[in-house]
């Protein structure tokens, strides 16, 4: 089914048990949100909101909350979109059957937008920015968001959609010293097609017109977060996906998506910024307030009956966490195919995706050596760390396997590979002074810290310890010791105050391990952190706290370290500091009150009257 619509989906979603409706007048201040928080926490179906507080207008959530209803949206389409991909990467390989590629190839059509012959939509109708639903979903944010916001622009060289970005950009939409329905925010980060666009336009000091679509079909929405080959346009692939034309408009000289149930256009002009934020973000913390382009509201359209679909993002695993899941299914070899030698690369969702990359390559180079070190994968990491959103890792985990059964996927099996053979005193490899993801602020600034590479590769040169060994009872400074995962220890210490009273502590737990070395041969990696028994709960709080609260170039330290010709190694075990920092942004947690509020609408079980 080509959904011509958002409702046309959505009505597809509840005929087979993919959806409800939440009846009852519900606030977009905060319980909206916290009722799809609680709903997406159970494995809930997705939810449309009827009678939403202050606007004429319904809203819908949780539409991707699983990868199972994402495929069952894109169930007649999806194999098709695998099949172009295919074509794309391996074509002679794909051309050796030609006819199971004929109905790929009748999709492909699809991909042409389509230019609506009428100039103004009549089913579209002039609004306002507050008519819209304004959802506020943290309550240290700064006001209302978009938060399934599809941005377009073009290129002021060449304006055209087929030169056109669409992505995915976080749009506020009320709050700070934003002029109500005249003034919304447009936050974007590193590595974004719109920060082209917007440094061609400033060059010839003229505004960047934007046209931001919301709702429409589902595919025009997964288009604009897919990490698309270069010369693929993200118009083209959303009617690929959708198995329908992207239909579309010109208006005062701005793109208007047809079957958008909410357009704002506007213009972005050279110099003009506000301050932008707080927002609870992805990576489980909020993102502060910060200088980002400003955008004059030129007009605001609903279609006739439109419904305005949100998501919450907040500590990972969330609704967006599908949408990795289904870029995945969709691209497949994708990635490891642009970059020779790479195998399988995961970006974890447990660390906020950009902190953590998991990768597999391979090692060809030297075969006639008798030792077997990382060198090949030294070459794919650069490569990794080079390539589009991939460059935004901050800690990049690399091995080799022959036997082909080490898989990313399985994060702690992949961890103990590499911790049974990496070499702390080879295999650390440091990147100082560079950028990291705008939303990490475990950096020295606003896109600013380090990152580094453990390259591991070789025979298994130790067992992991599955205990905490017995000489580290008494260690002075130290309030709780836990074994987070073999061969990984929680240090639980004072909370952080500056940095040289961090390192003095450090310092003085480097001289009482020093006298142990021979006794944690089995340790590899030690966690400072406030809390260990959390974080040794389970492995996705490790992952969470470890590597969103820790820089690097500031925060790794080794057990008996050194520096070597400028390379850093060390003879004990390594240590991270991921105890949280004052500079650091606060984590995202439910209002007590607002939960409490939202009982109402839950069953002592805790599913959603008539939901669940």
């Amino acid at each position: 089914m080509a959904y011509s619509s958002l409702e046309q989906c959505l009505l597809d979603l509840e005929k087979n048990g993919h959806l409800k409706r939440v009846t009852e007048e519900v606030d977009p201040y905060l319980e909206m949100a916290t009722v799809h928080h609680r709903v997406y926490e159970s494995g809930g179906p997705a939810l449309l909101f009827e009678n939403v507080k202050g606007s004429s207008y319904r809203a819908a959530s949780n539409i991707f909350g699983s990868l199972e209803r994402s495929k069952f949206i894109f169930r007649h389409s999806l194999e098709y979109v695998q099949q172009l991909i295919r074509v794309k990467q391996d074509p002679i390989n794909a051309f050796k059957n030609p006819l199971s590629l004929l109905g790929a190839g009748i999709h492909a059509i699809n991909a042409l937008p389509l230019k609506n012959p009428i100039q103004k939509p009549i089913f579209f109708k002039e609004i306002h920015v507050q008519d819209i639903p304004l959802i506020q979903h943290w309550p240290m944010d700064g006001g209302a968001f978009v938060t399934l916001p599809q941005v377009y622009s073009e290129d002021i060289d060449q304006p055209s959609i087929s030169k056109s970005n669409l992505g995915m950009y976080r749009i506020q939409l009320s709050g700070n010293d934003y002029n109500l329905n005249k003034e919304i925010g447009l936050h974007y980060q590193l590595h974004r097609g719109i920060g082209v666009h917007q440094t061609k336009s400033n060059k010839k000091n003229q505004p960047l017109k934007v046209s931001i679509f919301i709702g429409g079909p589902p595919a025009h929405t997964v288009s604009a977060v897919m990490p698309l080959p270069e010369g693929m346009s993200e118009i083209n692939f959303a009617g690929i996906l959708g198995g329908r034309r992207f239909r579309y408009v010109y208006k005062d000289g701005f793109c208007i998506s047809t079957d958008a149930d909410f357009v704002i256009t506007g213009e972005v002009f050279p110099g003009e910024n506000k301050p932008e934020g707080p927002f609870g973000d992805h990576l489980g913390y909020y993102s502060l307030k910060h200088l980002f382009p400003l955008m004059r509201v030129h007009k605001v359209y609903a279609k006739n009956n439109a419904i305005w679909p949100f998501t919450v993002v907040g500590r990972p695993p969330q609704e967006d966490t599908s949408f990795g899941q289904l870029i995945h299914e969709i691209t497949g070899e994708a990635i490891p195919n642009e970059i020779p030698g790479l195998k399988e690369v995961h970006a974890v969702d447990a660390a906020g995706v950009h902190p953590l990359l998991l990768a597999i390559g391979s090692e060809r180079y030297t075969p006639y050596l008798p030792t077997k070190q990382p060198a090949e994968i030294l070459t794919i990491a650069n490569h990794v760390l080079g390539t589009g959103q991939l460059s935004l890792a901050k800690f990049l985990f690399i091995t080799a396997d022959e036997t082909n059964q080490l898989s990313t996927s399985d994060i702690g099996v992949y961890f103990n590979y590499v911790l049974e053979r990496i070499d702390l005193k080879r295999d650390i490899h440091f990147y100082t002074n560079t950028t990291i993801d705008t939303l990490d602020y475990s950096g020295s600034g606003l896109n600013s810290g380090s990152k580094v590479v453990f390259a591991a590769y070789g025979e298994k040169i130790r067992n992991l310890a599955t205990s905490v060994p017995s000489s580290l009872s008494n260690l002075n400074g130290v309030e709780n010791i836990k074994l987070v995962h073999p061969g990984i220890l929680a240090f639980q210490l004072n909370k952080y105050v500056t940095s040289d009273q961090a390192q003095k502590e450090i310092d003085s737990i480097h001289i009482q391990l020093s006298k142990n070395l021979d006794t944690l041969n089995e340790i590899v990696l030690i966690i400072l952190c406030d809390n260990a028994s959390f974080v040794s709960e389970n492995l996705n709080n490790f992952l969470w706290v470890t590597f969103t609260r820790s820089n690097p170039s500031h925060d790794i330290h080794g057990v008996d370290s050194f520096t070597l010709n400028k390379h850093w190694g060390c003879n004990g075990p390594l240590i991270i500091d991921a105890r949280m920092k004052p500079h650091h942004a606060p984590a995202v947690e439910l209002d007590p009150a607002m939960l409490k509020k939202t009982d109402r609408l839950f069953s002592s079980g805790g599913s959603l009257h008539g939901v669940i």
